[in-house]
């Protein structure tokens, strides 16, 4: 009878979807399964009774009933904008406000290009509507809501066939009273719509474009979502799974799927934060400093700068997917470059990606119909990969595809297989590495200074090369890299972040009503945590109140000193206020405080504290282990024969490993260079010294 109990992490990317247990003895058990991109529970199912098969149980149900927590890191958000696949979506606004979405704040993308198009409408101008009514900027009704106008919307949105409607009416985060108003309105006109979106729910602050567009997108992507979440719930129901499901989001941190409902475009961009979330962990436990984390999968390149343990969080200007989502989403850049990504010639160049092969059909040497070459035909032609090991050994590469693929390109080129793929992997190893300079030259960071920690099922095949391009000195490979992302996922905080507005000079806002607003955050947020099972001894509040300088557009969470059953005072205030000025000066090196900042609102995150896995230490040895093979290989710089290859899971701490070399896992490989060294750390993890 297995008496073990077990947490269990999801993580579904382009290619291949991760499932990660921990079992309450330290051990991680780790599983691939192809990305089922018709319907991404099929694809979860099936990790999760490859896990039961793996620890010895006789069914998934088995496994469930010994299973105390699932989080779910899904891509359904992305996928529906990549896409343009949402609901159709309506968008009903304040009189005179009916392009904004369209203005942008004049942002483009690419601004030296005259003829770059507009992004895809969510809501195209005919089914975005006025109707007249006004707040003031204090929260006071200036012209009452036109309901007969507002059901005459509704009925033309139900008309035009929206699903879905965003209501955004100027100053509700001050008072909402009109767009709960429309909310009854809408369904007393249209009782079966889908789904209602208003503004003060969604981003209850200014500024007014910011919340139209993080509104429209959310109420575009919520029905998918919620399909989604609903049909992946009942799966793991049926499967004999009792507990809540738990739901990644781009802060970093997890949430019920009460409140995804709620909030669906949370989850845009959630997919690579718990990779992110266990580097900074890692990187710890290894003794390193500031590090980058690099996350190459099948279809992109994930790139986030961590600093003192944590990675950037940024909370209003936050552009994915041509669409402006101001929530609070760990800073992580994405590039299309990953195995999957398919290398294409016009005759007198070659490229790489971003378009991959994904899954279905596959790279060419899946053999599953794939004819393109990508980078993970490159690595095997180039002796990186062991077609016999593949996928933890179920399934082999057909090297002779590889090379079909690649001759195919190359070809007109002038490049035998070979050549064309040594030239496929030095593109995509420049995309990445260009990828890790833009991110840090944002930062004003030397990349010399720090580290690099990679994963991915990929990611340690190629990041000993980008490490040495970069200047970096050394390179993190976590022991559960191919499904890091789904680890940290498991051990991710459970965050809720929310904000009430509130607009005035620091001198003069009404500190009753601002000390109300915490009151009703809390008691918000606890009862969010205690739906997610999280012990009041486990939950941790942190307020902050938002400060702008006059004139200033996005303002600053600065932390303040208050805490449950005490009264929010001026001097709290008047301490932010200090500090708000001291950071400014640190910041800019200018000076300001003539200037007197405008309070824009009060804000809690409330964390709910998860244990972290218990850290398994592995007894040294004093032998490095024989190879298991050996064979030619190409580590970037010239052809090596007889590099040796090592199982993983033979090497312990203490010998020191000298590249040329391989270390084979079940799901990654991680490729040495010449004169680079390795060594096992005590819990699995190796650390790479570049040459």
């Amino acid at each position: 009878m297995i008496e073990r109990t077990y947490r269990i992490g999801i993580d579904v990317g382009g290619t291949f979807t991760d499932v990660v247990a921990i079992r309450s003895d330290g051990i991680i058990v780790l599983e691939k399964t192809p990305t089922t991109t018709r319907d991404q529970s099929d694809g979860v199912l099936d990790g999760i009774a490859r896990i039961a098969t793996a620890e010895g149980f006789a069914s998934t149900e088995n496994l469930l009933a010994s299973t105390t927590s699932i989080v779910h890191g899904t891509t359904t958000g992305d996928n529906t904008m990549i896409q343009m696949a949402g609901a159709p979506t309506g968008l009903i606004v304040t009189e005179g406000f009916r392009d904004e979405i369209e203005l942008r704040r004049c942002y483009k993308e690419d601004i030296w290009d005259p003829s770059y198009p507009p992004p895809a409408p969510i809501a195209r101008r005919r089914v975005r509507l006025e109707v007249a009514e006004r707040m003031t900027a204090e929260g006071e009704i200036d012209t009452p809501l036109d309901e007969e106008a507002t059901r005459r919307a509704v009925r033309r949105l139900r008309d035009f066939g929206v699903t879905s409607i965003a209501v955004v009416f100027l100053h509700s985060y001050l008072n909402p009273v009109h767009e709960l108003r429309a909310r009854e309105l809408i369904l007393d006109e249209y009782s079966d719509v889908e789904l209602i979106s208003l503004s003060h729910e969604v981003y209850p602050k200014p500024p007014e474009f910011e919340r139209t567009s993080t509104t429209l997108v959310n109420a575009y992507v919520g029905p998918p979502i919620v399909r989604y979440l609903g049909r992946i719930e009942q799966r793991l129901s049926e499967a004999g799974y009792q507990r809540e499901l738990l739901i990644a989001t781009s802060a970093g941190g997890v949430a019920t799927p009460d409140a995804i409902g709620r909030l669906a475009v949370a989850t845009i961009g959630s997919g690579p934060t718990g990779g992110v979330v266990a580097a900074g962990r890692a990187g710890a436990d290894a003794g390193l400093g500031d590090l980058v984390s690099v996350d190459m999968g099948g279809t992109s390149y994930d790139v986030c700068l961590i600093r003192e343990g944590r990675p950037a969080l940024n909370s209003d200007w936050n552009w994915r997917h041509r669409y402006c989502i101001a929530l609070p989403m760990v800073d992580i850049h994405a590039v299309g470059a990953g195995g999957g990504s398919i290398a294409r010639s016009d005759g007198t160049s070659l490229r790489v990606g971003p378009e991959s092969a994904g899954s279905e059909p596959g790279p060419a040497c899946y053999d599953r119909g794939g004819t393109e070459p990508t980078v993970t035909d490159a690595d095997l032609v180039l002796g990186r990969l062991d077609p016999t090991t593949f996928w933890g050994g179920r399934t082999a590469l057909d090297a002779s595809r590889a090379r079909a693929a690649l001759e195919s390109v190359g070809g007109p080129l002038g490049l035998d297989a070979e050549e064309a793929a040594l030239a496929t992997v030095r593109i995509v190893d420049a995309h990445m590495t260009d990828a890790v300079r833009r991110v840090l030259s944002l930062a004003g960071v030397d990349p010399r200074h720090l580290d690099l920690c990679a994963f991915g099922g990929m990611g340690a095949l190629h990041a000993t090369t980008q490490a040495a391009a970069l200047g970096m000195r050394r390179v993190l490979v976590p022991r559960a890299a191919p499904g890091f992302s789904a680890l940290g996922l498991v051990s991710a905080d459970h965050v809720v972040d929310a904000t009430r507005g509130l607009l005035a000079d620091w001198r003069e806002i009404d500190v009753e009503r601002l000390d109300s607003f915490a009151r009703e955050l809390e008691a918000t947020a606890r009862s969010e945590l205690d739906r997610a099972d999280v012990p009041r001894d486990r939950q941790a509040l942190e307020w902050a109140l938002n400060l702008v300088y006059p004139g200033q557009t996005f303002d600053h969470a600065i932390p303040v000193s208050y805490s449950s059953g005490t009264a929010l005072t001026r001097d709290d205030i008047q301490a932010c206020v200090e500090e708000f000025h001291r950071r400014n000066e640190e910041a800019r090196l200018i000076e300001a405080r003539a200037q007197e900042p405008m309070v824009r609102g009060i804000r809690l995150t409330a964390t709910g504290i998860v244990d972290r896995p218990a850290q398994v230490h592995l007894d040294p040895v004093g032998v490095l282990p024989p190879p298991k093979t050996s064979r030619r290989v190409h580590t970037g710089d010239a052809w090596h024969d007889d590099v040796p290859v090592y199982d993983a899971g033979t090497l312990a701490p203490g010998p020191t490993l000298v590249g040329p070399a391989i270390v084979q896992y079940p799901f990654t490989t991680l490729l040495l260079r010449a004169g680079d060294t390795a060594r096992m750390l005590a819990n699995g993890d190796v650390l790479v010294d570049v040459a």
